[in-house]
């Protein structure tokens, strides 16, 4: 089929293609989503179950551990891991990386009605599991609510409106409020008036709990009319409880509750999230976004409808924004579209040097079209200008015009032998349009690995290879329709020329293919010489690369950093807050800090995907910090460092970046299993000691925390029974007076308070008290002394937490190494691990690595799981274009070349190798073999056009010069502007320095390793 003449002759036709792919092109780009990340999928859950007044061992092996045996009977799911703590489990469910994100919901529901199945056979007591199956939704707008002399009631009435406005702004998905404590109606109960006034406390919480209740109480008949019957009694507000009647029925004097309680309302005095911002109490708001949205234009509507409701805002209240993905996505692209932009002209700009004005410009316009039409698939095929998507883009840029290059090159070639453009333009497509179509195969294939990973990692990067299979195969069709048409304008034919009259000129007689033509000849006579330097130069870089500093991730370019506080365990989170305060008004102070959100109890809303955050802890706090300069934050975290050593000598203090890519908590993870927590214990501890013996070492410490003080009332159970006291009843009255113990309902509009029954505050924060508290009596109708079924206090450890991980107990070692050392996780872990598996485990516990090692582990056992499938069908795509296992052999063996480069790359610029390494040098690979198909083709072309194997071997080469050197300078080039960019600088390493050297020595040793194989050996000097 003549593609090439088609195009030529059917100019409406071609102008049609190239004005649809241009302008719909730039109208796709205008529509395309924007993100910051690429959206992947954390395919996790969480069941959170309470189990008041259970001890953390009770917790593990009456509820968690049934729950877990529960969900592990699903097909679905990967891995489970659980804490169980003093009335509390909470367990992670993670689903197997098979599953799609479309797959989720059904597996949640299939979740929930295991667990629903279950709930009649947990023990009493056990309240309602809470099923939060959207613990991964990223709120890209977090704005914090705060106000000096504001009480929590008021913020939080303001952030509720904000809250109802913004989810009607359009492309909202969810608008979310944090750290709002749990409104309560305290009962401040005297325990001195209530005895000797000889109320029960079982009829006073019955009585509350009863008034407040919602009941129906029917309709009657009315003649022809039915009306319904709704008495009064309900409280309609908080002062009327003090009037309710307490007293006994017949009882000759009427209490009531005010008589023995002051009744107000307040704020729970153990939340479990609090925040702060800008060093005062705050409320977090987050707004996520609805799926394939324009999120630039979808958080400038937000912020616009910000502006509009600030009127509304009190006085004195403030509305900070702490993050912006907009914002952030706006900056990202736009640096991505700078550096595409810089790279476009860097393409150019070599073509117009190398190639001259017209095939520069006309290689220019085919590039410029393909790029744009790429958007047009991008935008039909929902994928969003993101990090990933735009490097791949940039990355694609030198490869897009490869195939247009070999084109124009024919073309020209031919135009000197005196061929028309028409002819020309129709001998060199009809005689590269399957090798190319080949070579663009393989380049795509060569990405593979990265679309079939099935892991996050290869979710996260997905859209690298989908833009590259889009633009790689639109420049192949760009380059065999469009070319030879737009050459046909850019190239008019010269009246006059004949082939007759140019068949003398020699197209290659430059200085550079003179130059080349003698260094192929040189190294063609000297085959065995040029072998063992070439093998020499190979395992000196094999040796070399076991010097290259290695990573996953590379941190963020977002200048924010998080400090991750940890106070002994058994803190309460009120004294959490105080050194929170205390440390984020230390931090605001440092010069650089723009911005310092805390969150106390857990983490914070997630507002980046990448961000993971900490479950329940009453002695947890995160400092979220946000610096003006990127590169302020290691000195800062240096002084930061000095400071908490100083001033908070006994809290556990993790600093850490902001990172791109899925990861973990920390970066060095030891994971000890086995049954006895005193083992683990020991075993976690000679770990530590390991750990901290290293100076790079930072932040070690386990994830059980340290043991904790437990009271323990010894009950007399014979003497108790005797006074009508049961355990209830104790453990009632303890709460009661120390903690606070919820008794009953209040109804305020849309919100539903508990009504808690507690001790005035000198009673209740004074554990003096404890031997004069007054139990009831049933049977003497009378309050006892404590003392009298009690027969003593006392004070034990237990262990707060028990970790497990798929149902086994483990105990996680966690370490970083510091981030002031500028070392590796890698560099570190390789010290730590030979040492930590030297300890010596008893028989039936288990050591396994987490952290870095195992995502990095994990992530390239996904991808290395499709690389042979990938690989052997590159490897058929060479033999089928050639017909010829010997052709193919010598082309691949040409790709270790490429090991020579990246090392020296590596070890010149002293980035470390990353995961996106990996990618760039499996990618480099197909870019090697697309050379060396291009070079290997024209070697046969010549070989059966009747030339001397020898002459034709050098010609061959001699011909292929400039597109090969062309096609690898110009993606080389166009690599550059990544060097900048943290996540793609180590592929662009990969990419620049292998290609450069692995073409520079493929031009040579291709040929020279046809020769051997085919035994083409060169003339001798004589006969010369």
């Amino acid at each position: 089929m003549d593609i090439a003449g088609y195009f030529i002759k059917h100019k409406v036709t071609s102008w049609l293609v190239a004005l649809i792919m241009g302008v719909g092109g730039a109208i796709a780009f205008l529509e395309l989503g924007r993100l910051e990340d690429p959206a992947f999928t954390l395919k996790m859950a969480m069941v959170i179950t309470p189990y008041p007044g259970a001890s953390p061992e009770q917790v593990e092996e009456e509820l968690t551990y049934p729950l877990e045996n529960a969900i592990q009977q699903l097909a679905y799911v990967d891995k489970i891991t659980s804490i169980s703590s003093a009335g509390l489990s909470q367990i992670t469910v993670e689903v197997q990386s098979t599953y799609g994100a479309e797959e989720l919901p059904q597996i949640w529901d299939e979740l929930r009605r295991r667990i629903n199945d279950l709930r009649p056979n947990l023990p009493p007591g056990v309240e309602e599991p809470q099923i939060r199956d959207d613990f991964a939704d990223v709120y890209g707008i977090f704005l914090m609510v705060s106000g000096e002399g504001y009480r929590y009631r008021e913020l939080r009435d303001f952030a509720d409106y904000l809250r109802r406005e913004l989810v009607l702004v359009e492309g909202v998905g969810k608008v979310s409020l944090a750290g709002v404590p749990q409104e309560q109606v305290h009962l401040e109960i005297s325990r001195e008036r209530m005895s000797a006034l000889g109320i029960a406390p079982q009829r006073l919480y019955d009585l509350l709990s009863r008034q407040n209740v919602v009941s129906d109480a029917g309709k009657m008949l009315v003649g022809s009319e039915s009306i319904r019957l709704h008495p009064t009694g309900e409280f309609e507000d908080v002062s009327e409880l003090e009037r309710l009647i307490i007293s006994e029925p017949g009882s000759s004097r009427c209490v009531y509750l005010g008589d023995i309680a002051t009744v107000s309302r307040g704020f729970a005095e153990e939340p479990s999230n609090l925040y702060r911002a800008q060093g005062h109490p705050a409320l977090g708001l987050g707004v996520s976004f609805a799926n394939h949205v324009n999120v630039v234009d979808v958080g400038n509507a937000v912020t616009a409808r910000l502006a509009e409701l600030d009127a509304d805002r009190p006085a004195g209240m403030q509305v900070k924004m702490f993050y912006n993905q907009a914002q952030e996505v706006e900056e990202s692209v736009s640096g991505f579209v700078l550096n595409f932009v810089i790279s476009v002209a860097i393409v150019i700009g070599v073509l117009l040097i190398f190639m001259g004005l017209r095939s520069g410009l006309l290689i220019g316009l085919v590039l410029a079209l393909t790029v744009l039409g790429t958007f047009i698939f991008m935008r039909l095929l929902d994928i969003e200008l993101q990090r990933i998507s735009l490097g791949a883009l940039v990355i694609a840029l030198g490869m897009l015009v490869d195939n247009a290059i070999v084109i124009v090159e024919g073309i020209l070639v031919g135009r000197q032998r005196g061929q028309s453009t028409l002819q020309s333009a129709r001998d060199i497509v009809q005689q590269t349009k399957l090798p190319l179509l080949g070579a663009t195969a393989i380049a795509v294939i060569a990405f593979a690995p990265i679309g079939l990973s099935d892991d996050s990692t290869g979710e996260y990067c997905l859209s690298l290879f989908q833009v590259l299979l889009i633009s790689l195969l639109l420049s192949w069709v760009t380059a065999i329709t469009l070319t030879p048409f737009f050459a046909s304008l850019f190239f008019r034919d010269q009246p006059g020329q004949t082939q007759e009259t140019a068949e003398h000129q020699d197209p290659y007689k430059g200085l550079i293919f003179t130059l080349y033509r003698r260094l192929l000849g040189s190294a063609l006579r000297h085959r065995a010489m040029t072998l063992v330097l070439l093998v020499v130069m190979l395992g000196a870089s094999v040796y070399g690369f076991s010097l290259v500093r290695q990573a996953f991730f590379p941190p963020s370019n977002t200048p924010m950093f998080f400090i991750d506080l940890w106070l002994p365990k058994g803190s309460d989170i009120r004294y959490t807050e105080q050194v929170t305060a205390e440390v984020d008004q230390y931090v605001l102070a440092q010069p650089g800090v723009t911005t310092v959100t805390s969150t106390i109890g857990q983490g914070a809303l997630r507002f980046i995907l990448t961000y993971f955050p900490q479950r329940i802890h009453a002695n947890y706090a995160q400092l979220l910090v946000r610096t003006e300069e990127r590169e302020q934050i290691e000195p800062l975290i240096a002084e930061l460092d000095r400071y908490f050593k100083q001033q908070h000598p006994t809290a556990q203090v993790k600093l850490k970046q902001l990172m791109l890519g899925p990861g973990s908590d920390s970066k060095i993870e030891a994971r000890f299993t086995g049954p006895d927590p005193q083992v683990l214990r020991r075993l976690g501890a000679e770990a530590i000691a390991i750990m901290r013996a290293d100076p790079v070492s930072d932040a070690v410490m386990h994830d059980w925390r340290e043991r904790t003080k437990l009271v323990r009332p010894q009950f007399v159970e014979s003497q108790a029974r005797e006074l009508g006291v049961d355990k209830r009843d104790l453990d009632t009255l303890l709460k009661m007076n120390f903690s606070g113990l919820n008794v009953g309902l209040y109804r305020d509009g849309t919100r539903m308070l508990p009504i808690v029954a507690r001790t005035p505050d000198a009673e209740r924060l004074n554990a003096a008290t404890l031997n004069d508290l007054l139990v009831w009596s049933s049977a003497r109708s009378t309050y006892v002394p404590v003392e009298q079924v009690v027969s003593g206090f006392v004070t034990l450890w237990e262990d707060p937490m028990i970790m497990r991980e798929d149902r086994k107990r483990t105990l996680t070692v966690q370490a970083d190494p510091s981030i002031i050392s500028e070392q590796t996780a890698t560099e570190l872990f390789t010290r730590l691990r030979p040492q930590i598996e030297a300890i010596e485990l008893p028989r039936g516990y288990h050591l396994e690595w987490g952290g870095e090692y195992e995502s990095s582990r994990d992530a390239q056992k996904a991808v290395f799981g499709s690389l042979p499938l990938g690989y052997l069908a590159m490897f058929l795509i060479t033999v089928l274009l050639f017909d010829s296992i010997k052709r193919a052999s010598i082309i691949w063996a040409t790709v270790p070349l490429a090991v020579i480069g990246v090392t020296l790359g590596f070890l010149l610029t002293g980035i470390p190798f990353g995961f996106m390494a990996l990618l760039g040098f499996l990618s480099l690979s197909g870019m090697l073999v697309k050379n060396g198909i291009v070079l290997v083709d024209e070697i046969g072309l010549q070989i059966d056009s009747g030339k001397d194997a020898y002459s034709a071997l050098v010609d061959a080469a001699i011909s292929r010069v400039r597109p090969v050197a062309m096609a690898a300078l110009t993606t080389i080039l166009g690599m550059a502007p990544l060097l900048t960019d943290a996540f793609f600088q180590s592929m662009a390493v990969v990419i620049m320095f292998g290609l450069g050297f692995a073409t520079i020595l493929t031009l040579v040793i291709l040929p020279l390793l046809y020769s051997l194989t085919y035994r083409i050996a060169p003339p001798r000097e004589g006969a010369a």
